[in-house]
Parts: C-alpha cells; structure tokens; sequence
C-alpha cells in the first residue's frame, strides 16, 4: 500500500475500515478468465438467480423502455408503485422503491441507526445486516442461530434500549430455513416499539402456497414493521436490481429522505410493472424450483451429504473441506457459493437450477468426493 492509499484510508472512521467487504458470486466471465473455460460451458448455482431468465413480458418491457434512456428514470416510481399498491391493497405512500432490495435494507439503516445505537440479527443472517448496521456506526448483536435459524425468544432478549433495528429474513439466506408465520407474528407482538423490525421476503415466492402469508396485512396493526421484498429472485430481474419496501406511510416518508434520487432505473421500472402481469412465468418458476430442489435433495442424499432443509431457492451442504470442494468444482466448470466468510466453513450454498445443470453439480461434486 503506497503512502497515499494509507493517509486516504485513515480518512475512513474505524467503523468503515473494519467492515467486512460483501463477497458476491463469481461471474461466469471471471472463472472463464481465470482458467481458460468456455463460458457456455460454466454452469452458475452461486447467486440464487431464476434459471429460466427473466419473464418474457418483463423483457420486452424492458427493451421498449431503453428508446428513451437519454430522460432521468420517474423518480418516484409512479407506475410500478400504483400497480404494487393495488395488487397489495395497500396506500401508494406505504411502499419505496429500491435499486434491489438491498438499497431499501442500506436506507433502513441509514434512517434509523448511528453511533450510539445498536441492531440485533441472527447469527448466519445474510450479510448485508451487519455491514448495513456497521456502515450506520451502529453495535451489530448477533445472536446465536437455532437449527441454522432464527432464535426468536433470544432475539427478543437481546434487545437493549438503544436498539433501534431487528433483522429477520424469512426464508433465511443463506441457510434457507423457515420460521412459521404464525411465531413471527406472536413475536412482533413482543417487540418494543422503539424497534423497527425489517422482515425480509426476498423468497417468499419460493415457499409452497400452504406456507404463504400476507403479512401487509399486518402492517395496520405494527406500525414498527418493515417488509421488504425484491424482484430479483422468481421474477428473474436480478440484473435489473429493482425491489420495494412496505410499511407505514411515517416509515416509508423517512426511507424516501435517505432515498437516492432516480435509484431506479426507467427498464427496471418497466420490467418489474410487467412482470406483475406475467402470472404465468411466475407460477413455471415456482413448479422448476420445488423440481429442481427435490432432485438436488435427493442426489445429495445419494452421496450421503448433509443438507440444512430450505424453503427458498438453494440449499446448505455439508461437504467437509468446503473450499477444497470448491476449488475442485470452479476447474469442472462448477459455480457454488463457499459460505465460510457467514461461519460455515464446512458448507457450499447451491441454488436450484435447470435439471441438467443441477445433474452436472451432482455428478462433479460426486468426482470431487
């Protein structure tokens, strides 16, 4: 590091230099690079993403939108939000957009978290709590998993007075456990109302319709709550980055204070409007996810593989020497998700893909044992 880069990056506070940077999957291009692959070749199970792409009405929506691409985006979302509001029967000024729902998880930071304050999630929560809590100067608690899940009771009791923010994702990633609805609904109950709890549901389209819950409709009844939930999973848009947010309108007023201006783009705002038509693409997503995950279950079985059970669209194995398992599958063409870096060094995160990508996972991994 040259005498400049150590000055500028003492210009940084502590609580920015010692965050953990976030480890995306690696792109197809990258490992096709790096070891002289085809990339038709390379089969990607590392993101979560839709194996079939996005909907074909949100692309075409998408490609319309891109003629006008020299005006700013609507900034406040007018179309997509009014579509949202109607399908969810909620108000207009109940939801957010943002770039992902990523951006809605940072602004939920930004909002009510700074020095002096604290937030509580799970241990092997997904990673953007705790560097969305640590960019705000806030204390992260995490707090010890059940079953690779969330503890709600231990939860509840490590809530302190200056915690300010409570983390659930539901399906959990990236351990894809579950917590019955019912549990979490008794638990907000609990919650003091000095705490805004973030309940994500980025794959809530992935959990079979016995397991379903409108969980807007507790938004009249906890005015703390904040759903989030994106397009970038069953939708198929994750290139697009578009996602939402649902609360209160006195929540939703101080996220759009934090908000970026234009943080949506005019062909994501376009895909994500279609998409919400495209039923029938959403319902094929839904029946290759329950297929795709009953094969890789039962192919991990078949080698004796450990699994955590998941509701969303991928799954925890327990590989032993986890990233000697993955080096062995980036040279086969391979693309998982090494999860050491959330505590979980003995385990690979795969999401379900097209049934001959998952055969070609199996049969690599079963090389590499």
């Amino acid at each position: 590091m040259s005498a400049c880069d150590t000055t500028c990056s003492g210009l940084a506070p502590p609580h920015v230099r010692a965050i953990a940077r976030y480890l995306p999957g690696k792109p197809i291009a990258e490992l096709a690079r790096e070891l002289g692959l085809n990339e038709a070749d390379i089969v990607k199970l590392a993101s979560n993403e839709n194996p079939l792409g996005p909907s074909p009405l949100a692309l075409a929506a998408a490609q319309d939108a891109l003629y006008d691409m020299a005006l700013y985006p609507d900034g406040a979302g007018f179309a997509l939000k009014a579509k949202l509001a109607a399908k969810l029967g909620i108000a207009a000024d109940q939801l957010v957009l943002g770039n992902g729902s990523n951006d809605v998880l940072d602004m939920a930071a930004r909002a009510f978290l700074t020095a002096g304050t604290s937030a509580v999630y799970a241990q092997y929560a997904f990673a953007v709590y705790p560097i969305a809590t640590q960019t705000a100067g806030a204390q992260g608690i995490a707090v010890a998993a059940k079953d690779y899940g969330h503890d709600l009771a231990a939860m509840r009791a490590a809530i302190r007075d200056d915690t300010r923010v409570l983390w659930i994702a539901n399906p959990n990633n990236p351990t894809g456990t579950f917590l019955p609805w019912a549990e979490i609904e008794a638990f907000l109950e609990t919650v003091p109302p000095h705490v805004l709890v973030v309940l994500d549901e980025a794959y809530g389209e992935y959990l079979p319709p016995a397991a379903r819950c409108d969980t807007t409709a507790w938004l009249a009844r906890f005015p703390n709550l904040l759903i989030t939930r994106t397009f970038s999973k069953a939708y198929g848009l994750a290139g697009l980055r578009v996602g939402y947010g649902l609360g209160s309108a006195a929540i939703i007023d101080l996220l759009n204070r934090v908000r970026h201006p234009f943080n949506v783009n005019a062909p994501a705002l376009a895909a994500a409007e279609a998409a919400l038509d495209d039923t029938e693409f959403l319902e094929r997503s839904y029946a290759l996810n329950t297929a795709g995950m009953a094969q890789l279950v039962a192919g991990l079985a078949d080698l004796n593989i450990e699994i955590v059970p998941s509701k969303g669209n991928f799954l925890l194995a327990k590989v032993g020497d986890a990233a000697r398992i993955n080096t062995e599958l980036l040279k086969r063409g391979i693309i998982v998700r090494p999860v050491a870096n959330y505590g979980l060094p003995e385990f690979l995160r795969v999401s379900v893909g097209l049934a001959g990508q998952n055969a070609r996972f199996l049969d690599a991994l079963k090389a590499c044992l």
